[in-house]
């Protein structure tokens, strides 16, 4: 994929400064945009949501977990087809986060080189499975 500026991104996600960055790398390919930070609201959230082309979810978030809130976006409609991406520090969950149903992994930080790349294949359809 050479074009970046028709895709929509979610970003759900509680640490400001992850947030920051994946804006930023999501920005200078002209992608646009939503940011969730409180993942217990997701529900709420996700019934005013315009389509997204992929999601990136973080395992590791106060009162709902990545693994849940993947389990609600699966059980969506507006979801269905979407990759939805573990994107977190905690490496250690690749194996658990595959099993889990996940489409994609990317470890934190993300190399800002790669990342092009990396989303153009996910977008792609491949399953990219990173650790930085």
């Amino acid at each position: 994929m050479s074009s970046f500026a028709d895709v929509k991104a979610l970003i759900v996600e509680d640490d400001e400064t992850s947030i920051n960055v994946l804006l930023k790398l999501l920005d200078q390919l002209a992608v646009e945009s939503l940011v969730v930070q409180d993942s217990y609201n997701i529900e709420d959230h996700m019934q005013n949501m315009p389509p997204v082309d992929v999601v990136f979810l973080d395992l590791e978030m106060p009162r709902v977990n990545g693994y849940s809130v993947l389990e609600l976006l699966q059980s969506a409609p507006q979801f269905d087809g979407v990759p939805v991406v573990a994107y977190t520090t905690h490496t250690s969950h690749l194996n658990e986060a595959r099993t889990a149903g996940f489409h994609s992994f990317l470890g934190k930080p993300l190399d800002n080189r790669l990342f092009p790349e990396l989303l153009g294949r996910i977008l792609d359809g491949e399953q990219v499975w990173e650790i930085s």
